[in-house]
């Protein structure tokens, strides 16, 4: 069964009369297209970005990048290098769009990726993270629209593989966080965590909010086999950092 409150977000989003075509958020400007996640309906978005731990320097993947505003203030803020996924078309024109709206085409690339397909084995970070689509409901993933699927995952497929496939993709030393909420379902996520030698603690979390009481919390991955990977390619090839 699908949440109250994410129900709720997700009519809103279809609601055409009511969706704007931009809004405001870290005092800037930014546009809006359709079937695009829109951060003014849930605090997620600016709460995980003002929390994401970006020093300058720092090179950023983020997927599900939605409107963009993460990847771009990021980049705003001093990361060199920020690659934005998206699985969702839309939301692909949408990042670009907001990418040249603020300058920092330069510095932010955008694909169009189902979690990591699109990038180069040897394409690494210091920063992975994704805002997840932290609902599980059991409903049908083949009929859910791109909308719906930035909300729901059911059975968290989406997130077992992001679990198993993030530390590909992380420099030594680097960090993987997943924004997640009490919306989502945290047994099934620890769940999965344990199948793959993956620790999940909280970074930083929000107090409840809103009518449904919804407490935000930006996760951290520390996974084992993250360290042994990034020593099994030191040895057997070499590691070089991915910073064009």
């Amino acid at each position: 069964m699908i949440p109250e409150p994410a129900r709720k977000l997700i009519r809103r989003h279809h609601d055409a009369e009511t969706l704007p075509s931009s809004f405001s958020m870290f005092g800037r400007d930014w546009d809006l297209v359709p079937d695009v996640f829109a951060p003014v309906y849930d605090l997620s978005t600016a709460l995980f970005t003002a929390w994401l731990p970006l020093a300058r320097g720092t090179d950023l993947l983020e997927v599900g990048c939605g409107t963009g505003v993460t990847s771009v203030m990021a980049a705003l803020r001093g990361c060199p290098r920020v690659t934005a996924l998206d699985i969702n078309p839309a939301a692909v024109r949408n990042t670009a769009r907001n990418v040249r709206r603020h300058a920092v085409d330069d510095r932010v690339r955008v694909l169009e990726s189902d979690l990591f397909a699109r990038l180069p084995a040897d394409d690494r970070y210091d920063v992975v993270y994704w805002n997840s689509s932290f609902v599980d409901a059991p409903v049908d993933r083949e009929r859910l629209s791109a909308l719906e699927a930035a909300v729901i995952d059911p059975g968290y497929e989406t997130h077992e593989r992001f679990l198993a496939q993030a530390c590909r993709h992380l420099n030594p030393g680097g960090r993987i966080f997943l924004g997640f909420s009490t919306l989502g379902n945290r047994a099934r996520l620890d769940e999965l965590a344990a199948v793959h030698d993956i620790v999940v603690r909280t970074h930083r979390a929000s107090g409840g909010t809103g009518s449904a009481n919804v407490t935000y919390q930006l996760l951290e991955i520390r996974k084992g086999s993250c360290r042994d990977e990034i020593e099994r390619k030191q040895e057997g090839r070499g590691f070089r950092a991915s910073r064009r």
